[in-house]
């Protein structure tokens, strides 16, 4: 399957999330291994505001050409930690096989 030319990676958390470091080896790995580039960039949300502003579900949310990832069915944005179901059950971050799966859509 041929990619689409991916402009901008984001991945938005707050630093009280324990999982966000996570995610950000994981999306760096799957980045690599589909050849895209590696620029990821870091959008930290402190604020309720800044998580409404920046439409965040919450930590971790990488967001591809300002669209979710892994959309989810949300309309109330504040700070918070993000729950994903994988493979090996629910944990803080998509596994590396999830976001490869994503970004190859």
């Amino acid at each position: 399957m041929k990619l689409q030319k991916v402009e901008n990676v984001e991945l938005l958390y707050f630093d009280g999330c324990p999982s966000w470091r996570n995610a950000l080896a994981e999306l760096e790995l799957a980045l690599k291994s589909l050849g895209l580039p590696k620029d990821i960039n870091l959008v930290q949300i402190d604020t309720d505001s800044e998580a409404k502003v920046n439409r965040f579900v919450g930590s971790p949310m990488i967001r591809i050409d300002g669209v979710d990832l892994f959309p989810v069915d949300h309309s109330d944005y504040a700070l918070g930690c993000r729950l994903y179901t994988t493979p090996e059950g629910m944990r803080g971050w998509p596994s590396l096989d999830m976001i490869q799966a994503a970004l190859a859509e």
